[in-house]
């Protein structure tokens, strides 16, 4: 879709202006000739439209997607406004996206598509036609008659429509309806055509278009001179030739010769249907059989009997029409493109039973062909008289043009795709034309792999596409075109000097438009007829058509006519009958009914083996039942009607919804299965399983990002200032309280208790709950919290508290304080310690001699020069923090006075510093220590002591001229160093306590403990000990499981996909993203990050805590980068979901998902499970496997049906009373996730990340292990059977069969009876190295589990059967874990944890290798010869190939991993040889040396 800039039209002629003037007033169909500019006049009439009228969009269709594309560049470079294009490629998304529609309606002027696209969207609700469309131009409107979309767009949304107003036919733009949207009303027509007649009667032709299409065929009436100087007509002519009797080709006679011998009887498919009937029980599938099987009987109809006799049939016409060399080198050519395996039916081929594809091969191997001949003279006397007079026109045609200087320019029309490869091919070898003409083929792009079209090789024969043939043309590269009638009208083909009809055509339409082609000045128009003139006076009676045509539409007093209802021809039955869904406007019709059935069973699941086509089933069946059995098979004269019909959906559909059946009233087949289709759609849409669009539910499921963001956008817009983060501080509050503030007390271990002022109440923490700080001098402290309550204090009283907050906190953060601001929002006042007043003596000394001395700055306040405090306090040992230099300077830690005995040592370094001794300054020095590097107390030491050592290498000396002292109490130093800390860990459990309050209130989650939402409302980026990732890994599969339930029991008609889809819509990111928005849930997420260096104090006017610094103007500039992400909001609400699981189960886990309530109706577990055990009916008949498997799996079953429906494939017949186990392997899905996650969860002493659990996980639930399981359970039946012995007595003879379970699943496709012998083969091959590596390996065998190659229904089973196993039980997952023990999967789990078995995936563990040794590892895939070849290469070096036999994608995959594996082992040998060879090599260069022991004083022990 573009918009491009006005493009440089073409002079508008005077006729194409009389055109376009009578089209503003009344709607008209234009019939001008081919070569007239039509088009020209619709794009003038689109600009006026786009001008007139902003609300609505025009729309252009054409019958063909090439065509559109032709006619969209055209428009797109005449008009100054956006122009789309949507073709049939992009049917999924027109299918289910309303948002594509509405956006293809707001932003475009015009659109242009075929019919098919806009009546879908018409019909689906996206579009409509009264209030979105203004002006529709039908490119050639002849087409607008029976059932062709032109026609069904008018009858079923047009002409229901008010008509415009009298006065408003020219243009729509002002009126509105009461809401003051556009009115809704009849959109103008505009109609192309250059031959608005499709039969033989001129004026019936012309009532019908007109009344279709609600318009009036109009030509030029005033300007017809000028029109003549533009149109030029052909000279017309005709070329006879002579019929000579067919005589067979010898390629044709050997393929008679195959055909007299076969019969029908001996083909694979008759015999499989005869088979098929034999075990059948009655019923409507037994039924289907017999009727194909006496349909292909009565018609020979089977694939290779149709296939053959079609091909013997092409092959005589070819050999009549263009000659026996013709006939064979088309004969042979199919020969070879069907034997060969790379032709583009070998995938068809693969479909069939292996007999059918024998049996098919068998007799093209008996054609004897002969090869032809490729001599210039065998060529031309194997030719038709017909070819001749071709060869001969042409030569004659070309002659002429270059004796008027003209190039030549051909284009030659063939009825059928065979006769136009076969002609290009003849043409392109005959000696008197391969040399002259360049000649190309042209055929429809149809492209259908319908086993009925085997033989047809036009598709693969054509050596260009139709678009490379027409830029060849184009280009002058060919100058001969042989083509089918998509060249007629659609394609743009450059005016032609010479158009020839091969065949002659088959109506006015394809007469007037053939002839159209023949465009140029000095043309002609060439009809070839056979010298029996069958043909001549056909031409004759089309002339005579064309002028009366001409004359009607030439007529400017011709007033259109209301066509004539011919009553007693339109049935009851076949009345417009429609359905519609009111608030979309989406409508159902008799016409529309089966395509769209056929929509929704070609989106259900499991398409490979079930047939998830409709079946229906005409009442009464064409043949009487058993005719194929009849001797002789007579049949009777065909039954007249009236007609039933009974249809049947696959068994993803829901029992109750499967069949429809209407009665036997109806006047044809197709009126009666369009009515069965019709009631059957409606029954869908009033059973919820289609939308409001009347499509399947798929657009109800798609997470619409967009708003997420929007939402994001939203939070971040109301945070307020650009300094502003969403996360809530814990300290601040909006109250409006003056005066009042909480009182609490802090006591760390060993010292007095602090006293701590706050506006937020801090809450009551449970022991487990308060604060333990790991200090490298004193070990592990605890903090004691109590709160005090709320006090009532003075403002004098408040100032001293800020005060004292000051001076506690600036000694040690004053270097990232402001000490001005003094509005903190925690307040603290001087602790009970004797020796307090003492140093506040000692404060107001060093302030009095730093004020003499002029030194008035903040720091002076609480620093001294070290030696004149010193001499003051004759040197003091209860100092706290020495800075060298000034303040801040560098901090040590003081550790005493020194006057004598120094080491030499400490001299040197003295001297170095200050360039003179220690002894000879005349005063003592400080002896300090570096303060220890840990400053986050929170986070527990490690082993290794962090306390620095007593011993003199751990000290330096310093001046105490050059340093200076903290006036600051031991008491308070340490308070202040924790008290970062402590807040820390306060601001956490509160934010908690917050959330529990504040947003779950009075809801069960409040009752959540502390310790596990904690880590649920932390994000990873706050590097806090603890997160919530272990605790979303968990909550995302419990959500996942609560979700599947919930849906299983909501929606018990829905099948596995769209449970499948709403599920992850669900659970999507995108939509948990916008429940927390909603929720405001961005406020509680810990996601700030605890820097202890760069701490400083919360203050009453901060909006929110920074995210990565406290540096109050730094935070203004990362708040404005701050971006919330979707993720971290989804993870939370898992997060939350786990936590709620991990204290109550699940039910304080459903208590989650209501509150968050998510798009569902969340009810608890327990109930689902009731509902969906209550609902489910015993069923009449239990097969007789049933009792075997309970036995396989140590389950035995209340309720039979269950297990039944579990164990029943899509494609099984018989109607036992349940569906397939599509829905019951969605729920096992998902109990399998629930207890392999938890397990791994609770897992002793590993406490696995997320990954670890995600991998391991994987491990056990991916599909190969499941298919492994499945094809190794299995149980010993007893057998015995009576036996005749020696002298005549019958005894039991023991006797014992091993059953698989595998082999009791229920099923009726032959497909899968092949797959499950196959894989049972491979499984055999394989299961011992499988087994020995889940028992006893170190790796996890992912290679040798992919070599089984199962489909996937193997895995199925054991799904299908755990949600099986879980329903049955009531929803007890004790139950479960004894069924998982019975099929192995907890012991391999088990294992897998034990022994810590590496689960990487090959291909995963060599990228890592690689990626850690920057190697760059590539994998080549080869196929060749039936094989496929995995080449690994390691830096552009083979490290490994493996080769094995190729049977599609999963022997791809095999190759691959099993490639990957190898290459491991042989990359670590070698680096493990290169490292030896290395060791070696310095051995060698050691060996001149004595080795260590010859010197050695003493040999190590």
């Amino acid at each position: 879709m573009s918009a491009s800039t006005e493009g440089a039209l073409p002079a508008t002629r005077a006729y194409q202006q009389e055109m376009l003037e009578e089209s503003l007033r009344k709607n008209i169909i234009i019939a001008l000739d081919t070569g007239s500019g039509k088009t020209h006049i619709a794009i003038l009439r689109l600009k006026l439209e786009a001008d007139r009228e902003p609300a609505k969009i025009s729309w252009f269709i054409a019958p063909t997607v090439a065509l559109c594309e032709q006619q969209r560049d055209v428009i797109d470079k005449g008009l100054p406004v956006p122009v789309g294009f949507i073709s049939g490629s992009l049917e999924p998304d027109q299918w289910k996206d309303p948002a594509l529609w509405r956006n293809v309606l707001d932003t475009h002027r015009v659109m242009v598509s075929t019919p098919q696209v806009l009546l879908d969207a018409l019909r689906h609700g996206y579009v409509s036609l009264g209030k979105d469309i203004g002006l529709i131009v039908f490119d050639e409107a002849h087409h607008a008659v029976a059932d062709h979309p032109y026609n069904r767009i008018m009858k079923e949304f047009y002409f229901d429509l008010p008509r415009r107003p009298l006065g408003s036919m020219g243009s729509g733009a002002g009126i509105v309806d009461g809401t003051g949207e556009p009115a809704s009303m009849r959109p103008m027509i505009l109609g192309l055509t250059a031959s608005p007649i499709y039969g033989g009667h001129v004026e019936q032709a012309f009532r019908v278009i007109e009344a279709n299409l609600d318009s009036a065929i109009r030509a030029p009436q005033k300007n017809r001179t000028e029109l003549s100087a533009y149109v030029h007509r052909p000279v017309f002519k005709h070329m006879l030739f002579h019929n000579s009797p067919y005589a067979p080709s010898p390629n044709v006679t050997a393929l008679e010769a195959v055909l007299s011998k076969m019969n029908i009887e001996d083909d694979p498919a008759i015999k499989n249907l005869r088979h098929q009937l034999k075990r059948l029980p009655p019923g409507s599938e037994r039924t289907r059989v017999d009727q194909k099987l006496s349909k292909w009987l009565s018609k020979e109809g089977t694939y290779t009997h149709k296939g053959l006799r079609d091909l013997h049939r092409t092959a005589v016409d070819i050999c009549v029409d263009i000659g026996p060399w013709a006939a064979d080198w088309y004969i042979e050519t199919v020969l070879e493109q069907a034997k060969t395996g790379n032709n583009p039916y070998h995938n068809i081929y693969s479909a069939w039973q292996n007999k059918e594809k024998q049996y098919l091969m068998d007799k093209l191997s008996q054609i004897a062909v002969t090869p032809v001949s490729t001599r210039p003279e065998d060529i031309v006397s194997g030719t038709s008289d017909k070819v001749a007079k071709l060869i001969e026109c042409l030569e004659q045609e070309k002659k002429e043009k270059e004796a008027c200087d003209e190039e030549y320019s051909g284009l030659i029309f063939v009825q059928r795709r065979d006769a136009v490869i076969t002609l290009a091919e003849v043409l392109s070898r005959h000696p008197c034309t391969r040399d002259v003409f360049q000649v190309g083929s042209l055929i429809g792009s149809s492209d259908t792999s319908y086993r009925h079209a085997f033989l047809d090789i036009t598709r693969t024969l054509c050596k260009q596409t139709p678009s490379e043939t027409l830029r060849d043309f184009r280009i002058k590269e060919k100058n001969l075109i042989v083509s089918t009638a998509v060249a007629e009208e659609g394609i743009d083909i450059q005016a032609c000097g010479n158009v020839i009809r091969w065949d002659p055509p088959q109506n006015m339409a394809s007469w007037a438009q053939s002839r159209g082609r023949a465009r140029r000045e000095r043309s002609s128009f060439v009809l070839m007829f056979s010298d029996d003139n069958v043909h001549g006076k056909q031409v004759l009676q089309w002339e005579e058509l064309e002028e009366r045509m001409m004359n009607l539409y030439n007529d400017p007093n011709r007033k259109v006519i209301e066509p004539v209802e011919k009553e007693d021809e339109t049935y009851e039955d076949e009345e417009e009958r429609a359905f519609t869904v009111p608030d979309t406007g989406a409508v159902v019709t008799l016409h529309s009914a089966v395509g769209h059935l056929a929509h929704f069973c070609s989106i259900l699941p499991g398409a490979q083996y079930g047939n998830n086509t409709p079946f229906y089933d005409i009442d009464p069946p064409d043949f009487p039942e058993g005719w194929h059995a009849s001797d002789p098979r007579i049949q009777g004269a065909p039954y007249p009607g009236p007609f039933g019909c009974t249809l049947t959906l696959p068994r993803y559909v829901d029992g109750e919804l499967r069949v429809h059946t209407v009665p036997r009233k109806y006047s044809s087949k197709m009126s009666a299965k369009r009515h069965a289709a019709f009631f059957a759609y409606i029954a869908l849409y009033e059973a919820g399983l289609l939308n409001d669009h009347l499509l399947p539910l798929t657009s109800v499921v798609n997470p619409q990002d967009e708003d997420v963001q929007a939402l994001l956008k939203d939070v971040e817009g109301r945070a307020g200032t650009a300094a502003v983060t969403a996360q809530m501080n814990p300290w601040l509050t909006s109250g409006k309280d003056v005066g009042l503030w909480y009182a609490t007390e802090l006591v760390v271990d060993g010292l007095p208790p602090l006293r701590m002022l706050s506006r937020v109440q801090v809450p009551a923490l449970a022991p487990e709950h308060l604060p333990k700080l790991y200090t490298a001098e004193r070990g592990e402290l605890a903090v004691q919290v109590r709160d005090l309550g709320p006090v009532v204090q003075w403002k004098r009283e408040v100032e001293k508290g800020k005060e004292y907050t000051r001076q506690l906190l600036w000694p040690l953060y004053g270097h990232r304080m402001d000490w001005e601001k003094t509005d903190f929002a925690y307040m603290f006042f001087p602790p009970d310690d004797a020796g307090i007043d003492d140093w506040d003596k000692r404060r107001e000394w060093a302030q009095t001699i730093n004020s003499r001395k002029g030194l008035m700055r903040p720091q002076n306040r609480f620093s001294i020069n070290a030696l004149e405090f010193g001499k003051q306090y004759s040197f003091p040992k209860d100092l706290t923090v020495v800075r060298d230099g000034g303040w801040p300077g560098k901090p040590y830690q003081f550790v005493g006075w020194k006057s004598s005995g120094f080491s030499n040592d400490q001299e040197e370094a003295f001297e170095e510093k200050y360039g003179e001794l220690p002894s000879d300054i005349g005063h003592p020095v400080l002896v300090v220590r570096r303060l220890p590097r840990r400053v986050n107390f929170l986070v527990p030491r490690e082993a290794v002591s962090e306390v620095p050592g007593d011993g003199e290498k751990d000290t330096v000396m310093l001046d105490p001229q050059y340093a200076v002292v903290d006036v600051t109490s031991p008491v308070e130093v340490q308070y202040a160093k924790y008290i970062p800390a402590t807040i820390r860990h306060l601001s956490l459990k509160m934010t908690v306590v917050s959330l529990k309050d504040d947003l779950f209130g009075s809801s069960p989650l409040s009752a959540t403990p502390l310790e596990y939402l904690s880590p649920a409302i932390t994000a990873p980026v706050s590097q806090e000990r603890t997160n919530y990732q272990r605790m979303e890994t968990l909550g995302d599969t419990v959500l996942k499981f609560l979700t599947s339930m919930q849906l299983l029991a909501e929606y018990p008609l829905w099948h596995e996909g769209y449970l499948a889809k709403r599920k992850d819509h669900a659970v999507s990111n995108a939509n948990l993203a916008k429940t927390a928005v909603a929720r405001r849930m961005y406020k509680w997420i810990i996601r700030d990050r605890f820097v202890p260096r760069r701490w400083t104090p919360t203050y009453e006017n901060s909006v929110s805590l920074d995210i990565s610094s406290n540096d109050v103007e730094k935070a203004s500039s990362k708040a404005k980068k701050q971006v919330l992400s979707t993720k971290v909001l989804a993870d939370v609400i898992e997060s939350l979901i786990g936590a709620a699981y991990l204290y109550g189960s699940f039910e304080q886990a459903v208590e989650c998902t209501r509150f968050f309530d998510l798009g569902l109706k969340w009810r608890p577990l327990s109930a689902h499970v009731e509902a969906i055990y209550a609902r489910t009916d015993e069923l009449p008949e239990i097969p007789a496997p049933i009792a075997i498997v309970e036995d396989i799996i140590g389950h035995t079953f209340t309720k039979k049906h269950f297990l039944v429906e579990a164990l029943t494939h899509p494609s099984y017949h018989t109607d036992l009373g349940c569906r397939s186990y599509d829905r019951m392997e969605f729920l096992g899905d998902a109990v399998l996730d629930m207890v392999v996650t938890e397990h791994l969860y609770h897992a002793p002493g590993k406490e696995y990340k997320p990954g670890h659990i995600h991998l391991r996980k994987s491990a056990v639930v991916n599909s190969h292990i499941l298919a492994f399981i499945c094809l190794r359970l299995s149980k010993v039946v007893d057998t015995r059977m009576p036996r005749v012995g020696v002298k005549g007595a019958i005894s039991l003879e023991q006797d014992e069969q091993r059953i698989y379970l595998w082999q009791c699943l229920l099923h009726s496709s032959m497909r899968v009876l092949e797959d499950l012998d196959n894989t049972f083969g491979r499984f055999q091959k394989n299961k011992d190295a499988i087994e020995e590596a889940l028992a006893n390996g170190s790796v996890y065998p992912w290679a040798a589990l992919t070599r089984l190659q199962a489909a996937k229904f193997f895995s199925d089973i054991i799904e299908s059967m755990l949600g099986a196993v879980f329903l049955d039980s009531e929803g007890d997952f004790t139950v479960v874990h004894q069924v998982l023990e019975k099929l192995g999967i907890m012991p391999i789990l088990r294992r897998i944890v034990e022994a810590n078995v590496d689960v990487t995936h090959p291909v995963s563990r060599l990228a890592i290798w690689a990626d850690k040794r920057q190697i760059s590892i590539e994998y080549k895939l080869v196929k060749d010869k039936g094989s496929v070849t995995c080449i690994v290469e390691a830096d552009q070096r083979e490290v490994t190939r493996v080769t094995e036999t190729h049977r599609g994608r999963a022997s791809m995959d095999e190759v691959r991993f099993t490639a990957a594996e190898r290459a491991i082992k042989v990359l670590e040998l070698q680096e493990e040889e290169e490292e030896v060879e290395a060791l070696l090599e310095e051995e060698e260069a050691d060996d001149t040396s004595d080795p260590w022991w010859a010197t050695a004083d003493s040999f190590p022990v």
